[in-house]
């Protein structure tokens, strides 16, 4: 984290208080001509830390957008048993097949302990209840069981923020902003967030968008389906079989893609593969599509462009299908 502005740029106030700074962004067009002549734009972003109100920030700082993703099927992910993670990884790439899927390790605040990652962009979080907490901590400056500092990010060299009133009340419960119960409360409501229907699972071009994916290799990282635990005490996430299409692993998206950020084990490459079901949705729900990390991606289309590294020749056989062909699997992933 910067020694000034902490690890997550607040770019909002209250009323009285200094927004941190701004985010600027640049946008720069790079046309990309497929096979069959057709153009599709891709934008390369740019991006600038603006009007700094504490001075410069340090010189080393690494700089990494993010855009929050879908919270859908929370919970049936939560569930998938680490040993059937792991068991896909292939960091040497011991089958010659180019993918080298690592698994993200982090620290566990929750159980003091390192665990698999599985939430957030780079699977810097191992549970849902830990994904909740760092929320309240970094988007709103809440104070929780797991981070119970009432300024948030707020360093010592910010004394306005830190000497604010806060929200903490002694003697009421545990005197948390987000006491104990809370936080359950929320991180159930997150975990039980059901998957959308399919759409248009039979109809012929979704068929042959499928197997084209599962043909040009994409479900080597899209991975489709998981059988979760058996729980005792979660009949919504116990033992079912799930069609996520992604393996919960880091991998190298190349160059384009790569921030130059590292996250526990993850580098500046590597992200974890994004699941699928419900991408096409996002659109409606928000009113502006946007995909990838950070959401430079226009369509669907652009995000799969956007592909390098260890998927580039998946990348490459979207860019050399026909026509129709490729509107098939961009109406399978819509159909997800």
């Amino acid at each position: 984290p910067d020694p000034v502005y902490g690890g997550q740029l607040q770019d909002l106030a209250l009323e009285g208080y200094l927004a941190e700074a701004r985010m600027g962004v640049g946008w720069t067009e790079m046309p990309v001509t497929l096979a069959d002549g057709s153009v599709v734009s891709l934008r390369r972003p740019a991006y600038a830390v603006e009007a700094p109100a504490y001075g410069p920030p340090h010189p080393a700082l690494q700089v990494s957008p993010r855009v929050a993703p879908q919270m859908i099927g929370l919970g049936l992910i939560e569930a998938v048993p680490v040993a059937d993670i792991v068991a896909g990884a292939d960091p040497e790439d011991a089958d010659g097949d180019g993918i080298s899927g690592r698994e993200q390790i982090v620290w566990s605040s929750q159980f003091d302990r390192p665990m698999l990652g599985r939430f957030g962009h780079k699977a810097g979080n191992a549970t849902i209840l830990e994904q909740s907490a760092s929320a309240f901590s970094g988007d709103m400056g809440l104070s929780t069981p797991l981070f119970d500092s009432p300024s948030g990010e707020c360093t010592d060299a910010q004394t306005d923020c830190r000497s604010a009133p806060s929200g903490q009340e002694p003697g009421i419960r545990d005197g948390l902003e987000v006491d104990g119960t809370s936080l359950d409360l929320v991180s159930f409501y997150s975990r039980n967030l059901a998957v959308p229907e399919r759409r248009g699972a039979d109809d012929p071009r979704v068929l042959r968008g499928k197997e084209i994916a599962y043909t040009i290799g994409c479900t080597a990282c899209h991975r489709p389906k998981f059988v979760t635990h058996r729980l005792k005490d979660q009949p919504e996430q116990s033992f079912q079989l799930i069609w996520p299409y992604t393996d919960l692993l880091l991998h190298d998206m190349g160059e384009g893609l790569a921030d130059g950020r590292p996250e526990s084990r993850a580098d500046g490459r590597e992200w974890r593969t994004a699941p699928l079901w419900g991408i096409a949705l996002n659109g409606k729900v928000t009113g502006v599509e946007s995909y990838l990390h950070d959401g430079r991606a226009r369509s669907l289309i652009e995000a799969v462009l956007w592909h390098g590294g260890e998927a580039q020749a998946a990348r490459d056989a979207v860019v050399n299908l026909p026509a129709e062909d490729r509107k098939a699997l961009i109406a399978w992933l819509e159909s997800l």
